[in-house]
C-alpha cells in the first residue's frame, strides 16, 4: 500500500473494532433459540432496552432468577432496574473496583424489588453470569482481523481503549486481539485517559513515533477524536456507523467513515495527499 507517510494507527476498541450491533443480532438469534417457553414479555424487555447488547446476558440471569430462586415477575423487574443503573453508571477507574460497582447494581435492584437484606451472594451470582455471557459475544470479526493483519505489514498498530483495567483487559482477552497490535494501552492503567494528550504521547513513545506520524481511529468524538486533535496527530478518523450529523459544538474529525473496514483505502488517500504536497 505504500503507507510511508503514516507510520502508526491507534485504534479504539468498543464500537470500533468490536461490532456491538452484530453481537447484539447474534445474541438475539441465540435468545430466540433458547427462549422457547419464556413469556414474550421477556423478549419485549430485552428488545426495548437501551443496553440491548446485554439482552442475551440478561436473559440468562432471568432464567437463573426464575428457575433457581423462583423469582417470577420479579426477575424481569430486577434486570430492568440493572439496565437503568448501567446506563447511568459513573465511577473513577483508578479508585473504584468495577466488580464492586456492578455487583452493587444487582444487589440494589434485588433489594428495591424484593425488599429485605443480605442479597449479596445472589447479586454476585447474577453479576458473574451476566458478565461471562456478555464476554462470549465480544468477538473480532474475521474481516476486521484480516484488515488488521494487512495494515500491520505497512504500519505500527496500537490499541488505545478507555475504561476500567479489569473490564477492558477481559474484553481484550475475550476477543483475542492481542496478536494484531504492537502495543495495547488501557486508559484505566494510565495517569490520564483519552482525550488527555498525555496518553497519546505515551502511545507514541511505545511505538517510537511522533504525533505527526499517527492516525487515531474511533467512534467517540469526545474522547477518540478530541484526544487525537489535542495531541496533534496527523489525522483523526471518526467511525460513524449511524450516519448521524455531529453537533456544531462537537470536535470535528479530519475524516469520517461508516465502517472501520474503509480505513485501508482512506490511509492510502492520506498518504497520496501527503506525497502530492511534498
Amino acid at each position: 500500500m505504500g503507507l510511508s507517510r503514516v507510520r502508526a494507527v491507534f485504534f479504539d476498541l468498543d464500537n470500533t473494532l468490536i461490532d456491538t450491533a452484530e453481537a447484539s443480532r447474534r445474541g438475539m438469534m441465540e435468545l430466540q433459540r433458547e427462549s422457547e417457553g419464556v413469556p414474550d414479555v421477556e423478549n419485549t424487555l430485552i428488545k426495548a432496552s437501551p443496553f440491548n447488547i446485554k439482552g442475551p446476558m440478561l436473559h440468562q440471569v432471568i432464567k437463573l432468577l426464575q428457575s433457581k430462586y423462583h423469582y417470577r415477575e420479579e426477575a424481569k423487574v430486577i434486570c430492568d432496574k440493572v439496565q437503568v443503573k448501567l446506563s447511568k453508571e459513573c465511577f473513577h477507574p483508578y479508585t473504584t473496583c468495577i466488580t464492586d460497582v456492578r455487583t452493587a447494581h444487582w444487589e440494589e435492584a434485588i433489594q428495591e424489588t424484593k425488599g429485605g437484606a443480605n442479597h449479596r451472594k445472589l447479586a454476585e451470582e447474577c453479576y458473574f453470569l451476566w458478565k461471562s455471557t456478555r464476554l462470549q459475544h465480544m468477538t473480532l470479526a474475521e474481516d476486521v482481523k484480516a484488515m488488521l493483519a494487512e495494515l500491520r505489514k505497512e504500519v505500527r498498530l496500537l490499541l488505545l481503549t478507555n475504561g476500567d483495567r479489569q473490564t477492558q483487559r477481559e474484553k481484550i482477552e475475550a476477543c483475542a486481539c492481542q496478536s494484531y497490535f504492537d502495543a495495547i494501552v488501557v486508559g484505566g492503567e494510565q495517569k490520564e485517559e483519552k482525550p488527555a494528550p498525555s496518553i497519546f504521547y505515551h502511545c507514541c513513545d511505545l511505538l517510537g513515533v511522533q504525533p505527526g506520524d499517527c492516525v487515531m481511529v474511533g467512534d467517540t468524538l469526545e474522547t477518540d477524536i478530541q484526544g487525537g486533535l489535542n495531541a496533534g496527530l496527523k489525522a483523526t478518523v471518526w467511525i460513524n456507523k449511524s450516519g448521524r450529523v455531529p453537533l456544531t459544538s462537537s470536535p470535528m474529525p479530519h475524516y469520517m467513515v461508516s465502517s472501520v473496514l474503509e480505513l485501508p483505502a482512506l490511509l492510502q488517500s492520506i498518504d497520496c495527499k501527503v506525497s502530492m504536497s511534498v
